[in-house]
């Protein structure tokens, strides 16, 4: 009787458009599964924009093999960092750009926000363009038609929010899985179209060994200002080991895999086109199959855009909230949501180019935002306060943590200083240089910028922080009168 009540409320929670957005997330709400992570995020890359990503190695002359081993590498060390910051949800109850206020302090983390936005907007710009272009490239559809549908139910599904979005990827898993799963097989059994002849063998080279490898450890570090959004209804007793582990595995996995079709794809058919070239693929089997994957792929992929208008609404109300306080509710949600994708529309039908030459550059560009902050973050939870936090501070100017912390924005102002001049950015599709360091040039190309800032923003937060007093941040804990840092009421 209690399995099947169990049921029947989950199954009208996932119908519900959700409560919760800036706010904290009371254990007694705390209603999801450890089990669940692993399949959502491994949807999270199980996709054609992550074949996309493979096409990046062989366009710079690298082969298939090299860069399914680069985009594996890649996409592991990536996920470290996206898995580590997902295990802050349960313990914390918040989504993650509000916790970076402890870093950034209340007004100083709109800092970080703008970085974050940009990433949020700018993958969902190169999603919707992606799909216009394949579906127009496979069936001749209209792409204003295509990428309005696209954006309105993406909208659609991120106002019902959390508990319908996992239900919908999963559902979205189970479908597309059997499907990529044939195509690969088929392709490694040589039943593909006939091959283009190559006019260049490719081979090996080191700065696209390491292009291929910074692009796929940005695809994922991409990830990490989303995960405590989807992991912060876990109960406060999930265990952090178990939880990093589904991420990195359900994460990784599908990365690795996708890129590796997608290294298939572009050294044997030269595709630049991973719908279509699926689509191919497909067709080679029995006909009318490549349109079925092509059709499921695009259904499959719609969450995607739903995930990244999601967080992208948090993001901006994290925003709102820093500057004038407001109490989160589900109309200011949904406010945000129709804003995020009308600017999200207006995008998608402004900017003109290749889809392939969007994504490399893209991916390269988050990267470069993102590493600052992501090092800081984890920095500080780990190493600095280790998880300890007072989250009624998160809510006001005047709590201990402030309404700027110059410690977070010097870290992350002189991390991404110091990246600028390793950055190497470059349009693979027409062989053009767009930016390129004084070191990079050095380096004969090869992209580092990512490490230095990881080094020099952590470090630079480390030694910032020695002169935070811990023990009086603990007091401030204890006294909020719950021994930890989980209250649920907001400072005054």
């Amino acid at each position: 009787m209690n399995v099947t009540r169990n049921v029947l409320v989950n199954r009208v929670a996932a119908t519900k458009i959700e409560n919760h957005s800036i706010d904290y997330v009371p254990e007694n709400e705390r209603h999801a599964r450890l089990r669940s992570q692993g399949p959502f995020w491994f949807l999270g890359n199980f996709h054609f924009f992550t074949i996309s990503i493979g096409f990046v190695g062989p366009g710079m002359g690298l082969s298939a093999g090299w860069t399914t081993l680069a985009g594996a590498l890649g996409i592991m060390f990536g996920t470290l960092f996206m898995a580590f910051h997902g295990s802050q949800g349960p313990q914390m109850g918040l989504p993650q750009m509000i916790q970076s206020r402890a870093q950034f302090g209340y007004r100083g983390v709109i800092l970080a926000l703008l970085a974050t936005l940009f990433v949020f907007v700018g993958f969902n710009v190169v999603n919707v363009t992606l799909i216009m272009q394949g579906l127009h490239g496979v069936f001749g559809f209209d792409p204003v038609l295509v990428g309005t549908l696209a954006i309105v139910l993406g909208a659609l599904l991120s106002i019902y929010g959390h508990d319908l979005m996992h239900k919908v990827f999963t559902w979205a898993l189970i479908a597309t899985l059997p499907l990529y799963t044939i195509v690969t097989l088929a392709l490694m059994l040589g039943a593909s179209p006939q091959p283009v002849s190559a006019t260049v063998t490719p081979g090996f080279n080191w700065v696209a060994f390491f292009t291929q490898f910074a692009i796929a450890a940005g695809y994922n570090i991409s990830y990490a200002p989303y995960v405590s959004d989807y992991s912060r209804y876990l109960p406060k007793h999930t265990c952090p080991k178990k939880l990093i582990a589904n991420i990195f595995l359900g994460a990784s996995l599908s990365g690795a895999w996708m890129i590796g079709l997608g290294a298939w794809l572009a050294q044997q058919l030269h595709a630049t086109d991973a719908l279509a070239s699926l689509g191919q693929v497909g067709d080679t089997l029995f006909p009318g199959f490549g349109s079925l994957v092509v059709i499921v792929s695009v259904l499959g992929f719609l969450p995607i855009i739903a995930l990244n208008t999601y967080s992208a609404t948090l993001t901006v109300l994290t925003g709102v909230d820093s500057i004038r306080r407001i109490r989160p509710t589900r109309r200011h949600r949904v406010v945000a949501i129709v804003l995020i994708s009308m600017l999200l529309l207006a995008c998608v039908f402004s900017i003109h180019g290749d889809g392939i030459a969007l994504l490399h550059i893209f991916l390269l560009m988050l990267l470069y935002f993102l590493v600052p902050w992501t090092a800081i973050n984890l920095v500080d939870y780990f190493l600095v306060r280790k998880g300890r936090y007072a989250i009624p501070h998160f809510f006001t100017p005047s709590g201990i943590y402030g309404a700027w912390q110059m410690r977070g924005i010097s870290a992350y102002l002189i991390g991404f200083a110091a990246m600028v001049p390793f950055f190497y950015i470059a349009d693979v599709s027409n062989n053009q240089e767009v930016f390129v360091g004084y070191f990079a040039r050095r380096l004969e190309g090869v992209d580092i910028a990512w490490l230095v800032g990881l080094i020099v923003s952590g470090t630079v937060y480390l030694l910032l922080a020695r002169s935070i007093d811990i023990q009086v941040e603990e007091r401030v804990i204890r006294a909020i009168g719950t021994g930890d840092s989980t209250s649920r009421k907001r400072a005054p």
